[in-house]
């Protein structure tokens, strides 16, 4: 709820925010005056200590454009001094990635940032950061124009800062995905079985050494569905389009990706307790 002020108390601080936007600008007040088309006396006055007045929305916006702030700002409304566009812009980013770069180093950039956070994630197929080289290699073999030996050591790097950061980390994953990579069928069509007896095994050793600070969700993409995301604690959430990251910072839409995640979670098909059972009798499957 916003604080009432009086219309004394609004003058004032309408007073004092214009001249801290007109001292950071570098305009003078005859600029500033000119800018918004009027005479100088004008400016004076508004700026004058006991003046108790303040100015008629026409001419309050006409300075929050030309000094490059909010009008809500200016009249004490907000906390936020940015305009409307500067917020957007601030609160949401699109960022190219995709197999043509290397592998996710956006997104391990902003999970350094997001230290000490939980991690949520669902990803695209198996979750990067534990796959094992074989499957890593068979996924670039296809693109010719870098090395898989590039996506092997950022995996390799991710794996460690997961096995030293202070964040826990959830991943929710489609119950399908791994009986299809199981059987290889679909994306993983043509993958030896020995590699995916590997993968399986490695996953099953990786998640037994990091449980409790690494936990899978597996979830019935019937029953439920996700996009590709990871949230990262309340300082960001992600959406992954294939070429392109979708970043948010505004609180209000982490907290509703935030919430999407935690839904995956609750109507989990298996727990994440019961993840290296599940994987076994997978591997056990294989042929």
């Amino acid at each position: 709820m916003l604080e009432i002020i009086d219309k004394r108390s609004r003058a004032r601080l309408f007073r004092e925010r214009l001249m801290i936007a007109l001292t950071a600008s570098g305009l003078s007040r005859a600029a500033l005056a000119r800018a918004v088309r009027v005479d100088r006396s004008t400016i004076t006055q508004i700026l004058a200590k006991d003046d108790t007045r303040v100015p008629g929305g026409h001419l309050v916006a006409a300075c929050a454009q030309a000094l490059d702030v909010s009008a809500d700002w200016l009249l004490g409304l907000t906390e936020r001094p940015e305009q409307a566009g500067a917020l957007l812009e601030s609160s949401l980013s699109i960022s190219e990635t995709g197999r043509a770069t290397t592998l996710d180093d956006q997104i391990f950039e902003w999970q350094r940032e997001a230290e000490g956070y939980k991690i949520r994630h669902v990803p695209a197929t198996l979750p990067d950061v534990l796959k094992t080289e074989s499957v890593l290699r068979w996924e670039y073999a296809p693109i010719t124009h870098r090395r898989p030996d590039e996506a092997i050591d950022a995996a390799a790097e991710r794996l460690d800062w997961l096995s030293i950061t202070d964040s826990d980390y959830e991943m929710a994953i489609a119950v399908h995905e791994l009986e299809s990579f199981a059987r290889g069928e679909g994306y993983y069509s043509g993958l030896a079985a020995a590699i995916r007896i590997e993968q399986l095994d490695w996953m099953i050793e990786v998640y037994e050494r990091l449980y409790p600070r690494l936990r899978l969700y597996l979830f019935d993409a019937r029953a439920v569905y996700s996009s590709p995301i990871t949230v990262f604690g309340p300082k960001m959430a992600v959406i992954y389009m294939g070429r392109h990251y979708i970043a948010f910072r505004d609180k209000d839409r982490v907290r509703a990706v935030t919430q999407h995640f935690d839904w995956l979670v609750r109507e989990a098909t298996i727990s994440s307790r019961d993840i290296p059972d599940f994987l076994r009798r997978l591997r056990n499957q294989v042929r």
